[in-house]
């Protein structure tokens, strides 16, 4: 391969070292999906859902693409799903680089195809089928108001020279030319068989491998019409290098019941340079489509413009574009560093003298710098102190404060249920345990008497208050950490459940989502209701804990 391309582009003296590739169709795989109607953000994540339930490889092994075709009549979205092995990719990049050639874009033969038929045939009315025959896989498009379908089908001409080289016994390449030379489509019934024996095993042999296309043909056209909804095709083009064997056009009209049967022109609307052979040029014009479509790529906006280079070879190829420039740069930047070692070079016989002098002038200061450096550390750890003390004394209204948020909060949900309910509430704190970030405060013989008692009562509850000095000082004499991060307070309110049995719970909430509110103590995050709401078994109260974060540490 690497042989022939290099002879071919030897004798094209005139020539661009960009070029288009179009992938085989046996290479490839092609669907045609419907996606129901999103929001177009939606779209390339569904695409990429279908591509994984419907590529018959895991998506890390190929390169693939998609092409939206347009929208049904009930808003359904058309999309052209196709995909490559990625290492059939890297080897086409690869031949075209031992070439001397950059690739720019991995087309595929049914858009290839596609492009170059709208651009030659965009006029037609109607549906209009365009078969191309190949070695070895055949293509079959659909085209109707602006939309097209295809279909790779496993069927080539190379069926019809390995079964005549087994039944006559040639080698491959001896097969392969006489049916170059003198095969045909047999016509079949009362048509009278040629004398040649080599023509009439070709014949019949070409007369049933077209007969098995013909068959997968007519069932894609069967399934275009009824799952597709298209139409009875009014047409058919003939392309690919075996289409132009004698009688094919007339075995497919006859096998397809079409009038109208002829050979796809690819350079219909394209100007020829007057300096070819345009009968030379005829000749070979219907197997021209794949070309045409790939140039069309460079020169206008085409329906289908799929592209599967991989990423590894796109990088690849911007490396090697960009490698006379980094050539350029090392160079530049080696005279750079070379100017820079003579500059410095230089620099460095000033310092070296500078800094003689300098020594001789700081000698006499540095035996005062020992006393500096003492004297330096007594001032730091005399602004620590400050600071410590300034701590203290900020902290030492902190408890207090946090205290009547406390209180206000609990009086703010007495007033707010008392409103709503039209009944007397009453809603107080009956224990709360300081948290630490090792858990409740604890003392040699368990839980802290000082902090665990009584300290929010309700007026004209009874109770004792403990001072809030004592609360802070048993935190600080228990606690690991020298911090207090929480409360966890055990409430107790009336019970009202006779007013509906979700009211104890939502004044249990209430207490909670006011405490959340005093953002400027407590964590609105971490303030929770750990469990549910217990009524007492004299039925007068009920009780319920909330355990409540610091904004911030209470440290003492």
């Amino acid at each position: 391969m690497g042989k022939g391309l290099h002879g071919l582009l030897a004798e094209i003296p005139h020539r661009s070292k960009n070029i288009n590739i179009c992938a085989p169709g046996f290479h490839t795989f092609s669907k045609f999906v419907k996606l129901p109607p999103v929001d177009t953000s939606k779209v390339t994540q569904i695409i990429q859902y279908e591509a994984q339930q419907n590529v018959p490889f895991p998506l890390e092994e190929v390169v693939w693409d998609y092409q939206i075709l347009g929208a049904t009549a009930t808003g359904e979205l058309e999309v052209l799903l196709v995909a490559i092995k990625s290492e059939i990719v890297e080897g086409l990049f690869k031949t075209a680089e031992s070439a001397g050639l950059r690739l720019q874009l991995v087309d595929v033969s049914p858009a290839a195809l596609c492009n170059a038929f709208r651009y030659n045939y965009g006029d037609l009315e109607g549906c209009t089928m365009l078969l191309d025959i190949g070695a070895k896989t055949s293509n079959l498009l659909f085209f109707e108001k602006g939309s097209v379908y295809s279909r790779g089908i496993n069927i080539g001409a190379n069926s019809i020279t390995q079964d005549f080289s087994k039944e006559a016994r040639l080698s491959y390449t001896e097969a392969e030319r006489l049916k170059i030379e003198e095969g045909f489509v047999s016509l079949g019934g009362a048509y009278e068989e040629p004398e040649s024996p080599t023509q009439a095993a070709i014949s019949k042999i070409a007369r049933q491998v077209m007969t098995r296309l013909h068959i997968q043909v007519n069932q894609t056209v069967q399934f275009y019409r009824g799952q597709q909804g298209g139409s009875a095709p009014q047409r058919l083009f003939l392309s690919g290098g075996a289409a132009i064997m004698p009688y094919t056009a007339l075995f497919f009209a006859e096998k397809l019941n079409l009038t109208e049967v002829q050979y796809f022109n690819p350079l219909r609307n394209l100007q020829i340079d007057p300096a070819l052979n345009r009968e030379e040029l005829a000749k070979v014009a219907h197997s021209l489509g794949e070309v045409v479509g790939l140039g069309l790529r460079n020169l206008a906006h085409c329906p289908v413009e799929l592209n599967l280079m991989p990423k590894s070879s796109i990088k690849r190829r911007e490396f090697n574009q960009k490698k006379p420039y980094l050539v350029a740069s090392v160079l530049g930047l080696i005279l750079q560093l070379f100017a820079i070692g003579l500059f410095y070079q230089k620099v460095a016989a000033e310092k070296n003298k500078a800094l003689d002098e300098l020594t001789n002038r700081v000698a006499p200061l540095q035996h005062n710098d020992q006393a500096l450096r003492d004297a330096m550390r007594e001032v730091k750890g005399a602004e620590l102190q400050l600071e410590q003390f300034t701590t203290w004394m900020e902290d030492r209204f902190y408890w207090a404060r946090m205290l009547v948020q406390l209180r206000e909060a609990f009086m703010a949900v007495e007033e707010k249920k008392e409103a709503e309910l039209t009944a007397k509430t009453g809603v107080w704190i009956e224990k709360m345990v300081a948290m630490t970030p090792s858990g409740p405060l604890l003392t040699a013989t368990g839980l802290n008497p000082d902090i665990i008692g009584p300290v929010g009562n309700p007026a004209g509850a009874p109770g004792r208050n403990p001072p809030l000095g004592r609360v802070a000082k048993a935190g600080a004499t228990k606690s690991s950490t020298n911090e207090i991060t929480g409360l966890n307070l055990t409430c107790r309110a009336m019970n009202l459940s006779s007013l509906g049995p979700a009211v104890n719970g939502n004044i249990a909430f209430a207490v909670r989502e006011e405490l959340a509110r005093r953002v400027d103590f407590f964590d609105s995050t971490n303030t929770a209701l750990p469990g549910a709401a217990v009524v007492d078994a004299n039925e007068l109260t009920f009780s319920f804990e909330v355990t409540v974060k610091f904004k911030r540490a209470f440290k003492f």
